[in-house]
């Protein structure tokens, strides 16, 4: 059976770390280790781990970071199962099938190298379940159908591809998925995780794009379609956030688009 490490970055949100922690422990098949980093300046998460009995694949490690970047390296160097995922403080396992279904998907494709699913998240104001297999040749649209919450990647491939780049503050998971986009993958037409909207990439939403937009450059060059496609998601943005565009788009939910 797969060995499936999870990393848990955390700083000064206990709350949000508690529901991180709940939806792990309700897992049918348990994690081989649970890491948390965290980078408080406060000491609630610390003494939470200290102080609170806590399942024996659960880690925690309280050290000051860089930023996230540096907090995800600190996870995945501390990590030694062959399989990881990245799953932030506040954002939750879907159900307690996901790491089930996980890995039988690796166990039955022995050469599989990542995969992802399906994410709930909050868009246009309204909760909705979005994700398709992830295509290389659309890979200058960013990561509008694979999201960092839901891929378990071997950790083979940082040891292949390098570690996230800590010089970026949002797009860092864009950019190694631009270094790992030909590796074998595979999709699990199913939700895994549950986003929390408050992270930094969803409060910066066009900071976080225009970071993405450089890394894709810096690997691939000059792209129009990239051009034509971001100019495309900032115009969405701003549409989305007044009253008729969140309209607009619980219509699109209701006729079953969300995916379009």
């Amino acid at each position: 059976m797969a060995a499936i490490a999870i990393i848990t970055i955390c700083y000064n949100n206990p709350e949000e770390l508690l529901a991180t922690c709940a939806s792990v422990d309700q897992q049918q098949l348990l994690p081989a280790e649970h890491i948390i980093v965290d980078g408080s300046t406060d000491n609630r998460i610390k003494e939470y781990l200290q102080q609170h009995p806590q399942p024996p694949y659960r880690m925690g490690h309280t050290e000051p970071d860089e930023g996230i970047a540096d907090a995800f390296n600190k996870g995945i160097q501390k990590a030694t199962a062959d399989i990881t995922l990245l799953l932030n403080s506040g954002d939750t396992l879907y159900d307690p099938t996901v790491l089930q279904r996980v890995a039988d998907a690796f166990d039955a494709q022995p050469d599989l190298q990542w995969l992802h699913g399906q994410l709930e998240l909050l868009r246009g104001g309204v909760w909705v379940i979005v994700g398709k297999p992830f295509e290389a040749s659309k890979l200058y649209r960013g990561m509008r159908s694979t999201f960092h919450p839901t891929m378990f990647v071997k950790r083979a491939l940082y040891q292949k591809h390098g570690l996230f780049k800590k010089e970026l503050k949002m797009a860092m998971d864009y950019d190694f998925l631009c270094r790992i986009a030909h590796e074998k993958n595979s999709f699990i037409p199913y939700p895994l995780a549950h986003f929390d909207p408050s992270g930094i990439s969803s409060q910066q939403y066009l900071k976080a794009m225009k970071e993405s937009y450089q890394a894709y450059r810096s690997y691939y060059g000059y792209s129009f379609k990239q051009t034509l496609w971001q100019w495309r998601l900032t115009a969405l943005h701003y549409v989305l956030q007044s009253p008729i565009g969140k309209a607009l788009y619980r219509l699109k939910v209701a006729l079953g688009w969300t995916n379009k």
